[in-house]
């Protein structure tokens, strides 16, 4: 069992460079693609704890209110991961457009490592339409585009 432990004068959050910090290291010691799946299945493992915890294990019927349950706890008023834009649901995509990404590393041509906002936004995904999911991150704010997407296709 998880212990739960507050920090009484720093508070819950911590600054994007510590984060990046931790990705860069953990490329270094595991190589990239290594690092990449760790980040994306203890984002996704975060993603499905948090759809829990919102109750929205299955809630596709109210997409427009689960969006914004989502933004609330991962934007400015949650834990300031990233800001949801917009979800589209077409029959056979997903897809998440969002903002001020967290771990938008990268740039100069490389390609995008949004890999641990890209695994919560997946596990939450996964338990809002009830589908086993693959994801993708397709459009980057670093490499010129409007928004950073994540993708989704059932499996």
């Amino acid at each position: 069992m998880p212990l739960d432990i507050k920090r009484d004068k720093l508070g819950q959050f911590n600054s994007i460079d510590a984060f990046r910090a931790v990705v860069e290291g953990m490329s270094d010691a595991l190589g990239e693609k290594a690092a990449g799946v760790a980040l994306v299945a203890a984002g996704r493992m975060r993603g499905k704890k948090l759809a829990d915890e919102l109750g929205l294990k299955g809630a596709t019927q109210n997409l427009e209110d689960a969006t914004q349950q989502i933004t609330k706890v991962l934007g400015e008023e949650g834990s300031r991961l990233c800001i949801i834009d917009k979800i589209e649901i077409t029959d056979d995509v997903v897809k998440v457009y969002t903002s001020e990404t967290l771990c938008a590393v990268g740039g100069n041509g490389t390609p995008p490592r949004c890999t641990f906002t890209l695994g919560i936004i997946w596990g939450i995904m996964t338990e809002l339409l009830q589908k086993k999911l693959k994801g993708t991150h397709t459009e980057s704010i670093l490499h010129g585009g409007a928004y950073d997407v994540f993708e989704f296709t059932q499996i």
